[in-house]
């Protein structure tokens, strides 16, 4: 053998032990010919008696006869390793637990045939993959209690917008009281002040009344629901034509009513919903009243 061929072998050699995986290469028997320094390393440190010597030991009877609790998963390692030798699969790889009194442990294990080899041989490999198994669990752990929490936070939201609905329902309900109250109790009485003998001071402060009145009333009635409550019956038939287009003479016509009649609901309606610009269009406004709520 040349000095040539020498060194390559001891840089083979070399670099076959400087690998942090351990490795054992077998025949197509299973027997185990070489282990490197890692494969030795790691028997030491977990036999209780002597270190155990893997050379000419038969890697798949040793899997196949376990009966410990990694039995399972070390004959699924000796199935997957005889379909290699068979060449039915080009590489088998295989992740299992192998956790020890001082902590839980994992290794990812492949095996492969060894190029151009002749006769037949395979390379196992055993990499401990215990910081990425122990980074899933901890991930899996933060994803439950994010999903926990996401939950918690979705009930919480779903009772909230419930919370939200009813005080809005309350609200809509108290607006609609409070106008009707406005329309019984308050203006028949304006209207009949109104009808009286006053003096001008009289109606001076009957205005003013009336104005304020106005401007508490007409941004309540922007909900159609509210404007029905302060509306009379045919001041809402005028209201339902001028929103479908109709003008002041096709209104007349449909209602049997004067075109001045139509116009002066016309403006009763304008006044009651605050529509004090004169540029601002009716029709319009009506249309963008929100609808009745059941």
């Amino acid at each position: 053998m040349s000095d040539l061929t020498m060194q390559s072998d001891r840089l083979i050699a070399k670099i076959f032990d400087s690998l942090s995986a351990h490795i054992a290469i077998m025949d197509d028997q299973g027997r185990i010919l070489e282990t490197n320094a890692a494969w030795k390393a790691f028997s030491e440190a977990n036999s209780e008696a002597a270190p155990i010597d893997f050379k000419g030991m038969n890697y798949l009877s040793i899997c196949e006869a376990a009966t410990d609790d990694g039995a399972l998963d070390a004959v699924d390692v000796a199935w997957g390793i005889r379909r290699v030798i068979e060449k039915e699969i080009q590489e088998f790889m295989y992740d299992y637990p192998c956790h020890s009194p001082r902590g839980k442990r994992w290794f990812y294990m492949r095996a492969v045939l060894m190029e151009d080899s002749n006769p037949l041989r395979v390379i196992i490999s055993h990499e401990d993959i215990t910081a990425l198994k122990l980074a899933q669990e901890s991930l899996k752990t933060h994803q439950a209690i994010l999903e926990e929490k996401n939950l918690s936070l979705e009930e919480a939201n779903i009772a909230l917008k419930v919370i939200i609905s009813r005080r809005e329902a309350d609200k809509k309900e108290m607006e609609k009281k409070f106008l009707s109250h406005i329309k019984t109790f308050i203006l028949p009485y304006l209207k009949k002040l109104k009808a009286g003998n006053m003096g001008d001071r009289d109606k001076t402060l009957l205005s003013i009344v009336e104005d304020q009145l106005n401007e508490v009333v007409s941004p309540l009635m922007h909900d159609l629901a509210n404007a029905q409550v302060m509306l009379t019956p045919q001041e809402m038939q005028v209201a339902a034509l001028v929103k479908d287009g109709k003008t002041t003479s096709e209104i007349a016509e449909v209602l049997y009513i004067s075109e001045a009649t139509v116009s002066f609901h016309r403006k009763n309606l304008r006044d009651k919903l605050g529509l004090k610009n004169r540029q601002a269009n009716l029709r319009s406004f009506l249309l963008s009243m929100s609808c009745p709520r059941d």
